[in-house]
């Protein structure tokens, strides 16, 4: 009897798998993902892609025993100025893998860009112990970044900037600290509405 219950618990344990990607590691399923549902976001949204970042394994330690799960990182955007980073645990790579995405769609940002498709001005990042340095590039010079926040920066779009990262190496928070980032971009229209405010109520 007690076998019996023991091989319910190994059922319950393993997470299911889908029939198509069993075989594969987590990455290639995830890649798999991305390119079917590539198609279905430009025909219903209009040429959103999306980018994997990471996926990591998370096991959590419970009174039952150990339970494993996968968390995945993706960047989304329409390489247009529209970009968002969703993160999403699920107990298979596939979940994981749209819960980021449908993430990433409730954190899209517009960011302004300029006609060589660059930042208006340079700019500064943080989260947490990392720390993004943006600064604008000339036209032809390409994106000069590495890592997470290359993979945001094409994405939204850029194609001319210089980018350097320091502190943590966390690809997370490296691509939080790029959206916090871009996200505090202004335009010279902006600045110059602001200051015609301050000066209309003093």
């Amino acid at each position: 009897m007690s076998s019996e219950f023991n091989q319910v618990n190994k059922l319950k344990k393993t997470p299911p798998q889908n029939e198509n990607f069993s075989g594969s590691s987590p990455l290639q399923i995830a890649e798999g993902v991305i390119k079917s549902s590539r198609v279905k976001d430009i025909s219903s949204d209009g040429k959103f892609i999306e980018r994997l970042i990471k996926i990591s394994r998370v096991t959590k330690v419970t009174k039952g025993g150990k339970k494993l799960s996968f968390r995945a990182v993706v960047v989304i955007g329409n390489e247009n100025g529209k970009v968002g980073v969703g993160v999403g645990k699920a107990e298979d790579v596939v979940n994981a893998f749209k819960k980021a995405k449908t993430n990433g769609r409730k954190n899209l940002i517009q960011i302004p860009l300029t006609k060589s498709l660059t930042i208006p001005h340079p700019i500064i990042g943080d989260v947490g112990a990392c720390k993004i340095i943006l600064k604008p590039g000339v036209e032809g010079s390409g994106v000069m970044a590495g890592g997470a926040v290359r993979t945001v920066l094409e994405v939204a779009g850029i194609k001319n900037i210089i980018a350097k990262q320091l502190g943590s190496d966390n690809l997370l928070n490296n691509a939080r600290a790029t959206i916090v980032a871009l996200e505090s971009l202004v335009t010279r229209k902006e600045v110059d509405r602001r200051l015609d405010i301050q000066t209309s109520t003093k």
